[in-house]
């Protein structure tokens, strides 16, 4: 973290190729990280406890409720979006961009990729 500046710094973040404005991180990146972080999951409830697992510390808000749920995700701290591959995720986080949202990002890949690179899920 940046002295003076409470939203984390990524080195891997890069465009998302379909939202302007929307940046997605590496998940190596992302798991040396996670305790700085605010993790939100956008997959439905079956998929979150399903095959994938989903990331430790992360929180589910179903994407079809994130406009009336919005208000309770922290403003003054990093968000990170997760879904299956990175999709889902990239329009949550350009939605929390439109509602003021400065620190958001996607996590490229999603739970897919995440899982690829044998990274730690709670299933």
């Amino acid at each position: 973290m940046n002295p003076g500046n409470k939203f984390m710094h990524f080195d891997t973040k890069t465009e998302n190729p379909h939202f302007d404005g929307v940046y997605d991180i590496e998940p190596q990146e992302l798991k040396n990280k996670l305790e700085h972080v605010k993790l939100i999951d956008v997959r439905q409830r079956d998929e979150f406890i399903g095959e994938l697992g989903h990331i430790p510390t992360s929180e589910l808000m179903v994407l079809d409720t994130l406009p009336e749920k919005i208000a309770v995700i922290p403003k003054d701290k990093t968000v990170v979006f997760i879904c299956r591959s990175g999709g889902r995720s990239a329009r949550a986080t350009a939605f929390a961009l439109m509602n003021g949202y400065q620190s958001v990002f996607n996590l490229r890949g999603g739970m897919l990729l995440w899982n690829d690179l044998q990274l730690p899920t709670n299933k």
